[in-house]
């Protein structure tokens, strides 16, 4: 490697301690612990709430954010209904679902993890603007039944009742699910309009003090795709580098389209998804608010609303829709049951059928072992043993192109001022022998889908939130075992990295100069990719180190491979036959 190759490494790996010195700097400390259930508001004004952002003066036209809760003179009361994996708080005054508590999932402080932690928008609350919520229901709870009934009327005569049921199976389709079923009724003695009402979808916010800000996100689905913002879109952007600006800070984002099935807003490992059955759903919305008791960092939740078109009820007449609220974990079995789509919100990428199904093989080897370290270990067995003869086909294509080392430098020294021609020879010399100068890239190009199906699944994947191995307590968290000047120590990257150096001292060298340069890069690149994310990604890449590196050891002590040209081997092969 020459010495420009040396320098580029050396900055590369420079820039990038630089960068993980400026993440770990950014991690947000603990988040704060859940409020109680049993607090309400106070004073007309909700425990918790956000502040929402007022719109800049100028530009394109959008909706302004108002107060997230309308001035009500119904005294505050709360009801909460139970099912087997999650308890609900509804709230009389806005009508809605304050707030979830899952019970089998637990926090950063040990305790139940709780959806719409910020309860100024509640779940199925109603507005006209965006940021709004009608206040003035009266709440008619039946725990028996598991159902809580809210009606509202208006001074024209329409009434307004919204339904909330807990479903009694424990289907997937069913599980952290619940049923809302919207009834508009003109009691009056004429007709009556309306230009359309914002449904509440929640808020999300980091549950984990380690979660990535990209996992906070507002998603809507339509016709077979899904659009996607996290909390990030909101800030001021500029072009890269030169800093030149693009963007203002936005405070709200809008979007009108038809046919929308579904609006979501979703953590890392945690979603709210509100989808239409009978409705359809006309625009959304979404904007970012900033948590409070989270000392010096900016941290930031995410809320929405799923948009309703007009309607004219005549004197009498009765208009009902129908929707569907899934609050629960990212989970794909239960997200796959819904039917419309709700999938979509795990965000897989471009290598969604690998994710898909290293997800399935996962947990049906932890169905097996009972343990999800043991499933990640066996199943990247199962892998680079189904992969093991590629593997072998191009170390013996390596150890073959090692034995031309001589003949490459003779042609490198001799045509050294000619780098075309220089080339040339090289790909003659190849051709003669019979090698691909790239064979032993091949086993890495296979495994870079599987290594990035492995990352878009393990970073949402819930089934790994506080599954241990040895010194590692969350396998869905980086396995950080100490500090030095505020930066992590995270062990086990550090020992993957190390295996790639180990199997690439014991590869057999090419001489190709190109293709060494990939090589020394790798350990540095795998190292950021895994060196802040998920424990188990870096637990997989290491296990199938050292399974090349047992592959290595058994390929070295075979007789090195004869050195003959194309034309040689071919007669051979003529006289024999």
């Amino acid at each position: 490697m020459d010495w420009k190759t040396w320098v580029a490494v050396g900055l590369s790996v420079i820039g990038l301690i630089l960068w993980q010195v400026f993440y770990a700097s950014k991690l947000p400390p603990p988040l704060p612990p859940p409020i109680p259930p049993a607090v309400v508001a106070k004073d007309g004004e909700p425990v918790g709430s956000g502040e929402v952002p007022v719109p800049r003066d100028g530009g394109a036209q959008v909706p302004a954010p108002v107060p997230q809760t309308a001035v009500s003179m119904v005294p505050a009361k709360s009801e909460k209904l139970s099912a087997k994996d999650a308890d609900y708080v509804f709230n009389n005054d806005t009508g809605g679902i304050e707030e979830v508590i899952l019970l089998l999932h637990l926090a950063d402080n040990r305790e139940s993890v709780f959806l719409n932690r910020d309860k100024a928008m509640p779940i199925g609350a109603l507005g006209t603007k965006p940021g709004e919520s009608l206040g003035g229901f009266e709440m008619d709870a039946d725990p028996q039944k598991k159902q809580v009934v809210f009606t509202k009327k208006d001074a024209d005569g329409l009434v307004i009742r919204k339904k909330f049921s807990l479903p009694e199976s424990e289907e997937p389709r069913d599980k952290f699910t619940v049923l809302l079923e919207l009834e508009f009724e003109n009691t009056g003695a004429v007709p009556l309009q309306r230009l359309g009402y914002f449904l509440g979808v929640g808020s999300a916010q980091p549950v984990h003090s380690a979660d990535l800000p990209l996992y906070t996100r507002f998603d809507w689905y339509r016709e077979g795709k899904m659009q996607s913002i996290d909390v990030n879109w909101f800030n001021p952007s500029s072009v890269p580098l030169l800093g030149i600006p693009l963007r203002d800070a936005q405070p709200l984002y809008t979007e009108t389209a038809d046919k929308i099935a579904w609006a979501a807003v979703s953590g890392q490992y945690f979603c709210t998804v509100v989808s239409t059955k009978t409705a359809v759903g006309t625009s959304v919305w979404a904007n970012r608010f900033e948590l409070k008791g989270v000392p010096s960092a900016h941290v930031y939740g995410i809320r929405g609303g799923l948009g309703l078109a007009g309607f004219e009820l005549q004197a009498g007449q009765k208009k009902a829709e129908k929707f569907h609220i899934y609050a629960g974990p990212k989970e794909l079995r239960n997200l796959s049951a819904l039917g419309g789509g709700e999938d979509a919100i795990l965000n897989f990428g471009w290598f969604s059928f690998v994710s898909v199904f290293l997800l399935w093989a996962m947990n049906s080897l932890y169905s097996l072992l009972g343990n999800y370290a043991a499933a990640i270990i066996v199943l990247t067995l199962c892998i680079k043993t189904v992969l093991w003869p590629i593997q072998n086909r191009a170390t013996n294509s390596m150890r073959r192109m090692s034995l031309l080392s001589p003949k490459m430098t003779e042609l490198r020294e001799k045509y050294k001022d000619n780098p075309q021609k220089m080339n040339e020879e090289l790909m003659k010399l190849y051709k003669d022998y019979g090698i691909n100068p790239f064979s032993g890239c091949v086993p890495l190009l296979i495994q870079i889908p599987i290594f990035f199906g492995f990352y878009s699944m393990l970073g949402v994947a819930i089934e790994l939130r506080n599954a241990s191995f040895l010194w590692i307590n969350d396998l869905s968290q980086p396995d950080t075992i100490g500090y030095l000047y505020g930066f992590p120590i995270n062990l086990l990257p550090l020992v993957m990295a190390g295996t790639m150096i180990w199997q690439m001292a014991l590869t057999p060298k090419t001489g190709d100069a190109v293709q060494q340069r990939i090589f020394y890069f790798m350990p540095v690149i795998f190292l950021v990719f895994c060196y802040n994310f998920a424990s188990a990604l870096a637990l997989y890449w290491t296990t199938q180190n050292l399974f090349s590196i047992v592959q290595l050891y058994l390929t070295r002590n075979k007789p090195l491979p004869t050195l003959e040209k194309v034309s040689v081997t071919a007669k051979k092969m003529k006289r024999k036959g």
